[in-house]
């Protein structure tokens, strides 16, 4: 364990030892107790799908799965998931590259646009999903709304989100 003796001659942890299983692999890991699961996961192991947007949990570019739950990574400390499953971007593909159900529909209505935020609003769409709340293409929009696209992608996203819901894998429907 790392130390840390600050001038008063007080020695401190700076690391933590923390059991994590990420994208289906279980490590143990030394966490300085400050650091973020964004940081950790994007500065230590270098899963760089998941974006640092606004820093402060507003955007939701950083939303990953813990436990099969969404949450803002930049708001979770690494340290308090100790035997933890997360998700991230990287996770949800097959190990043999297949795309995830959502992350076909979001290519087949162009889902996306800049795809800063698409990280986020696949692995927040997969949260709605696993909740099982969303029935309707109103209930998506208000259970993604903690999701923010800068491109206005939101219809296309509602329809991929709903064609996953239904189980549809067709081509998108033409506007209204």
């Amino acid at each position: 364990m790392e130390q840390l003796v600050r001038p008063t001659g007080i020695e401190c942890e700076i690391a933590r030892p923390t059991s994590l299983t990420i994208n289906g692999e279980t490590g143990e890991y030394g966490i300085p107790a400050w650091t973020s699961l964004l940081d950790f996961l994007r500065e230590r192991l270098g899963l760089t799908g998941t974006k640092k947007g606004c820093d402060h949990g507003q955007c939701g570019a950083c939303t990953v799965l813990i436990d099969g739950r969404r949450i803002n990574s930049c708001l979770k400390l690494a340290v308090t998931l100790d035997g933890a499953e997360i998700t991230t971007i990287e996770g949800l593909a097959g190990k043999d590259g297949t795309l995830h159900p959502l992350q076909e529909a979001f290519v087949r209505h162009d889902g996306f646009q800049c795809g800063y935020c698409t990280p986020g609003q696949i692995c927040s769409a997969q949260g709605l999903l696993n909740e099982g709340k969303a029935d309707s293409r109103d209930s998506i929009r208000e259970y993604m709304s903690g999701n923010i696209c800068r491109c206005g992608a939101y219809p296309n996203i509602v329809d991929a989100v709903e064609d996953v819901l239904r189980g549809r894998t067709s081509e998108p429907r033409m506007p209204e």
